[in-house]
């Protein structure tokens, strides 16, 4: 299994987990072929299986830990 994280395939929020419908943060393509998308959580639900039988894993779930960029404003 390979994880990448190249611009190329970045993930967006269009993309969708096929589980439930949340913002997909990992891409996953299948040694079969075809790709699946996932949610952080369902991502961690699945992780074991997942490596199993992934080519390539996009993990984009370091997203969701980052700071958003706030002005400080006094009011």
């Amino acid at each position: 299994m390979t994880t990448a994280t190249a611009p190329s395939t970045s993930l967006t929020a269009e993309d969708r987990c096929d589980r439930c419908g949340a913002q997909a943060y990992l891409r996953v393509e299948l040694q079969t072929g075809g790709e699946l998308l996932f949610c952080a959580h369902h991502a961690r639900e699945h992780g074991d299986k997942l490596a199993e039988v992934a080519e390539v894993v996009v993990d984009e779930t370091h997203k969701l830990s980052a700071t958003p960029n706030r002005s400080n404003h006094d009011d």
